[in-house]
């Protein structure tokens, strides 16, 4: 790919990127992301309600945004929200018994796995997938 094209492929990249725009960014990410703490103060079966919706928006969100624009750290964050969504409802069933810091275990876990895999991967990869 030439140097032009390359140039006008990261910038068509960047205008679809939901994580490029700060506004998008605390609506699809932020919101769910903020009700998890505030959940917390519920019932763990509602708190279990409130999580799981939140990681599974937000992990169908990163493999939106992966589909639509490249970004890198989405290829990864998506399966990895999905993951501990999965995880949230065996510990809310009883099937991953986790002690009584299951909740602050799973919550700190999808955060600094979060932070890990976007810093890491992009630092690795690039902002964005580049396809020929």
């Amino acid at each position: 790919m030439a140097e032009t094209e390359q140039a006008e492929a990261c910038a068509s990249q960047r205008d679809r990127d939901w994580a490029g725009d700060w506004r998008t960014l605390a609506a699809v990410w932020g919101l769910p992301a903020a009700a998890m703490p505030a959940a917390l103060l519920l019932e763990p079966a509602p708190r279990a309600v409130v999580w799981t919706a939140s990681l599974v928006w937000m992990g169908a969100a990163c493999l939106a945004n992966a589909r639509q624009c490249g970004r890198t750290h989405c290829r990864y964050t998506g399966p990895f929200f999905l993951a501990m969504a999965a995880l949230v409802v065996a510990h809310a069933a009883g099937f991953l018994p986790l002690g009584p810091y299951g909740w602050a275990i799973l919550g700190g876990t999808a955060a600094t796995g979060n932070a890990l895999l976007w810093w890491g991967s992009e630092r690795l990869l690039g902002r964005f997938t580049h396809t020929a």
